[in-house]
Order: structure tokens, then C-alpha cells, then sequence
């Protein structure tokens, strides 16, 4: 196991080349996790929807069975998941398995089945110990530059979360969650998580606007690390990823980033500089919940 002591940790943002072919990928991200790990890695992170292309139409063809956290995985059913418990336990690391489609249970008698958007993460003994369903799903439209539907495939998730390590506690969203700073917070306050961990695609539209700027705001709303990994972009690929993975600490700083071509992103985490920041700057005790605990949120579509 890759060393890492009680307060510090190594981590790894493996921003890969996805391409068409599914066990393609799945070899392409074992070899990239065993780079992180050569490079001294605890915890590595692989992107969003990293099995297959990010595509709608396509979700349900790459999709796979996922146990429940403790559960045993179905290697012929799931190959993907056993590369990712295999490849956990022979490095001994903590790796967050980016995300695949899930197949789920149908919603009613008849129907086809749920597919969902879901981050599994893997213990240094191979163990299922996380597991996340996206809960915002990607459904925008940005007139002459992009439009993408999620909820044509996919199905929202709901439930929070985290996993426990030597270093801390981490907390788990996938993409556009890192838009809706209700989780984060959550992640943060009711987990009590020191990092946050987001596998994500965002484009070449919203990428340059307001990847880092989320990522920083985050990251100074909870006073946490985040840790977001992208896939490399793809110029053969219909969905063009914006890259720049990227580890941000509790200060609003980028520690380490890239840019879109395929990288493994490595930064040290000093963990106990998130307990320092809150010190410093003690958001959490002067926050005013007799004001606004209860507030409503109205927007559009909203009474």
C-alpha cells in the first residue's frame, strides 16, 4: 500500500482518454491506476462515465449491475466493477471509481430497467465501501453551443455518500452535483467530511466559465479539499470533456491541475489544514440557522 500517514495523503486524479470500445477503457484505467499508484498514490480518483462514452444513447448499452456497499460484485455481470475491486486490493489504495451506468431495478412492472449515473468507491482490501447515485442530472441547454438531456436515460439517485479513511473522511458527488452547494454543505456538516471528491465532464462551454470557479467555491463555502477528476478530451468523441482536473484546498487554492489532454494529476493533502482554516475563519459557529435553516428554495418552475 502506497504510504500514507495519519493526517497527509498522496492523491491521484487519473484524467484518461475514454474511447468507444468498453474493455478498451476498462484496461486503460487499470494501467493509469497502477501509474498513480507507482507515483506514491493513497487515494485515486478515476473520471465520470469512464467505461464508455458520455452519451445518452448509449448509457443502457454500457450499463452494470452494482451491489449494494458490502456486497459481492457479479464479475460476469459487472466487469467493470471487478477491475476496480481487483485493482483496489492488489495496490492497496482507496480508489474512487469515477463513474459507470448503472443497471438498476425497473420502476414499475413492464418497464425498462433504471439506469443510473454511480461513483463506486473501492477499500485498499477491494471492498465496496461507497456508493453514490448522481443526483442532479444534466439536463441544460445553452442555445448555439450545447444541448444535453441526461434524463432522456438516466435516473436521479438520492442519499449521501462518504467513506472513512486513515486521513479523513471523504465525501463523493458526481459532476453536476458540484453545481447545487445544498450536498456539499451537507457533505460536509452532516458527514463531517474533510474532502470532497467529484468525478465529472463538464464541456467546452460550461468548462472554462465555471469548472475552477465551483470547484474554489466549494472549497471555501465547507473549508474542505475537493478533488475533481475529468476525462482527457477526446477529439473523436461526440461529447468533448474540458479536461483540467484539479485538487483545490480549503483556502480556495489550486494545488495541482492540468490541462485537457490525458494526465494523472498528483497533489498532497495536508488534512489537518482544513481543521486550521476552520479555526481561523470559524464559519460553522458564527453561521445564523436561527435565520435561515428553514429557507425555501423558489426558482424557476417554483411557487
Amino acid at each position: 500500500m502506497a504510504a500514507a500517514s495519519d493526517s497527509s495523503c498522496k492523491v491521484a486524479l487519473c484524467q484518461m482518454t475514454v474511447v468507444e470500445d468498453k474493455a478498451t477503457n476498462i484496461a486503460h484505467a487499470r494501467e493509469m491506476v497502477k501509474r498513480a499508484v507507482d507515483s506514491g498514490a493513497a487515494l485515486v480518483v478515476l473520471p465520470e462515465v469512464f467505461n464508455g462514452p458520455y452519451d445518452t444513447t448509449k448509457f443502457a448499452s454500457f450499463a452494470e449491475p452494482v451491489p449494494e456497499v458490502g456486497g459481492a460484485v457479479d464479475e460476469a455481470a459487472s466487469p467493470t466493477l471487478a477491475m476496480l475491486a481487483a485493482t483496489a486490493k492488489e495496490h492497496g489504495v482507496f480508489l474512487v471509481g469515477g463513474s459507470v451506468a448503472e443497471l438498476g431495478q425497473p420502476a414499475s412492472e413492464g418497464a425498462a430497467p433504471a439506469v443510473f449515473n454511480t461513483c463506486t468507491v473501492w477499500s485498499p482490501a477491494g471492498e465496496l465501501i461507497a456508493k453514490h447515485r448522481k443526483m442532479h442530472l444534466f439536463d441544460i441547454d445553452v442555445p448555439g453551443r450545447i444541448t444535453f438531456k441526461e434524463s432522456d436515460s438516466l435516473t436521479a439517485g438520492s442519499g449521501l455518500a462518504a467513506f472513512d479513511t486513515p486521513f479523513g473522511r471523504v465525501g463523493v458527488g458526481i459532476c453536476y452535483d458540484l453545481r447545487f452547494p445544498q450536498l456539499s454543505a451537507l457533505l460536509r456538516h452532516k458527514e463531517d467530511c474533510s474532502v470532497l471528491v467529484f468525478p465529472g465532464a463538464f464541456n467546452t462551454t460550461t468548462g472554462p466559465a465555471h469548472w475552477e470557479l465551483l470547484l474554489r467555491a466549494r472549497a471555501l463555502d465547507n473549508q474542505v479539499f475537493v478533488c475533481a477528476c475529468s476525462p482527457a478530451r477526446n477529439p473523436d468523441a461526440g461529447y468533448q470533456a474540458y479536461g483540467h482536473s484539479m485538487v483545490v484546498d480549503p483556502w480556495g487554492a489550486v494545488v495541482a491541475t492540468t490541462e485537457h489532454d490525458e494526465a494523472i494529476v498528483l497533489a498532497d493533502m495536508n488534512v489537518p489544514r482544513a481543521a486550521e482554516v476552520r479555526t481561523n475563519i470559524p464559519i460553522s459557529k458564527q453561521v445564523r440557522t436561527d435565520l435561515y435553516t428553514d429557507v425555501e428554495w423558489k426558482g424557476p418552475g417554483r411557487a
